[in-house]
């Protein structure tokens, strides 16, 4: 064999390897254009009983407005409760949330977590609802979030993830973040559930069953704990619903390092998730667990952004220099471009063209991230935020 025979062994096997998560985004975008309307949901004279978290980590910023909003609810108020867990925040902070009706848990962990401080509240926790709602920090829902989310529990569901979008798109960055979030959401999410398969989850706007995360929460290690909760579901064969048309308002990041910091934290947390659910990968393949080998399979997908980076540079590359050999990269390159620009909200798709020229810093943020992966790392990565 020639030094060429090499090459073209080598650029044929980074092909297959890309074109692996490139196939992916394409079933999963093509097949959210045969989703159905939602069903109109029968209202219901039920009302279940929620117990509405807001972890916080240092969230002064944030906090106060996202549990007014929160409290605004158009639902019986003895249903509901909204409680912060109140990790590191001021004394005056404090003291307003208890002013305007929230309850508090306040901790004092060694090593600070979104998964410890769950677990935290649910042991402390002595009344029994019926459903769970975790919220960030920095999450607004309207008035009828309870109502809607009311509806979809009283259909049977014990995990749902609603709708998470943008609240603000200050500049290019937090635009970008916020159709990055929207394509996740048509691929992960509701093309999934088209097809009768679990929506993925998100980390907040999650609503479970309340006596099923009692029991799980404190399964609970990482610092990714909606992928380690969607392990747990999809072991237990418990299905994840997708509500579209409950939001919930996330604020985006909106400066470089915050975006790199993010990152850098899913990044890793999908390393983890892949080495941690690979134990069990052989099972649920005896078993035909559709969802927890799909699910697997997700986290060994190249991350978009990078996967864009090596498929452009791959297809220009070979155009110019073996342009015999550019044709397959060609191919890979319209079908992802395609499949994204099928995957963004028809309300966003033109408005996102102009924010093309953010990608290019982005996406090399990303690429440096990759040396800074450490697998055996849980500390928890906070992002700060800039609202005040």
């Amino acid at each position: 064999m020639t030094i060429w025979d090499y090459i073209h062994a080598l650029d044929i096997l980074l092909w297959l390897f890309t074109a692996a998560s490139v196939f992916y985004v394409v079933v999963f975008s093509v097949a959210s254009l045969f989703c159905r309307k939602s069903v109109q949901k029968k209202p219901t004279n039920k009302k279940v009983s929620f117990l509405i978290l807001f972890p916080a980590y240092k969230e002064d910023k944030v906090i106060i407005h996202s549990v007014e909003e929160c409290l605004k609810q158009d639902y019986p108020s003895d249903k509901f409760t909204v409680a912060v867990i109140s990790d590191r925040m001021k004394d005056s902070t404090n003291e307003q949330l208890s002013a305007i009706g929230a309850s508090l848990f306040i901790p004092e962990f060694e090593k600070s977590s979104k998964a410890n401080a769950l677990c935290y509240a649910m042991e402390r926790t002595e009344r029994t609802y019926d459903h769970v709602v975790i919220l960030d920090a920095d999450n607004v829902v309207k008035p009828d979030f309870l109502r809607q989310l009311n509806e979809s529990c009283n259909q049977g569901f014990k995990a749902i993830q609603c709708h998470r979008c943008a609240k603000n798109n200050d500049n290019d960055i937090a635009a970008l973040d916020g159709i990055s979030e929207e394509i996740n959401n048509t691929i992960f999410r509701k093309a999934h559930n088209a097809i009768g398969m679990s929506s993925a989850l998100i980390g907040s706007g999650m609503c479970f069953d309340f006596a099923w995360f009692k029991e799980n929460v404190s399964k609970l290690s990482t610092a990714v704990e909606d992928r380690e909760l969607e392990a747990l579901l999809m072991r237990q064969g418990i299905f994840i619903k997708y509500e579209e048309d409950i939001d919930v308002l996330d604020e985006k990041v909106s400066n470089k390092d915050n975006f790199q910091r993010q990152r850098l934290r899913w990044m890793t947390g999908q390393i983890q998730s892949l080495y941690s659910m690979m134990h069990y990968f052989p099972t649920a393949i005896r078993r035909g667990n559709i969802n927890y080998i799909d699910k697997t399979l997700q986290q060994a997908l190249i991350p978009r952004s990078i996967l864009i980076v090596i498929i452009t540079f791959f297809t220009v590359f070979m155009t110019i220099i073996i342009p015999v050999w550019c044709t397959k990269w060609w191919l890979l390159f319209f079908s992802l471009s395609i499949s994204i620009f099928i995957s963004i909200p028809k309300k966003l798709r033109y408005k996102s063209l102009g924010r093309i020229s953010a990608i290019p810093g982005l996406a090399w943020r990303m690429m440096n991230n990759i040396i800074l992966i450490d697998r055996k790392n849980t500390d928890f990565i906070h992002t700060k935020h800039e609202s005040k």
